[in-house]
């Protein structure tokens, strides 16, 4: 039941970015132009797809964790660290630098599969070979010392 839901959740997400024009990289390489901000070019549209986003998941959020278990789990997976290290830091800055290089991030870069794109291919091999070679360093003894442990979320 929770893979059919997790589908159908999945579905809804990316015909969401079809119809908000999220799936084309140049709608959001036009919101990410910010010299091209009060010309014609500039594309606010992601702002609002964005704010939408944030509104529905702390909703959400609000509403799931008053409960006292979730629906297909025993618990709910937490962090239970508190503090900034390097992965917290460096996860979301090369995840920011490939949004803005490429006009992907994975939701829509997976939907754009689904129309054939070139581009789009080669983003999520960019991609997955990226999170194999984070996982590759991430074993390392030399990176042990500015990374954390895989194991920050309670079980």
């Amino acid at each position: 039941m929770a893979v059919v839901l997790q589908f159908a959740i999945g579905l809804v997400f990316g015909v969401g970015l079809v119809i908000s024009g999220m799936s084309d990289p140049a709608k959001v390489l036009n919101f990410l132009d910010l010299a091209a901000i009060g010309s014609r070019s500039w594309d606010p549209s992601l702002a609002f797809v964005m704010a939408g986003a944030v509104a529905v998941t702390f909703i959400g959020f609000a509403v799931v964790l008053k409960r006292p278990r979730p629906l297909f789990a025993e618990t709910f997976h937490l962090p239970t660290r508190r503090e900034l290290d390097f992965r917290i830091v460096s996860g979301p800055v090369i995840f920011g630098v490939g949004w803005g290089l490429a006009g992907f991030c994975p939701g829509p870069a997976f939907t754009a599969l689904g129309f054939g794109s070139r581009a789009a291919v080669l983003f999520v091999a960019a991609m997955l070979a990226g999170m194999l070679l984070a996982r590759w360093l991430a074993n390392r003894r030399w990176l042990s010392a500015i990374a954390t442990p895989t194991d920050q979320f309670e079980t």
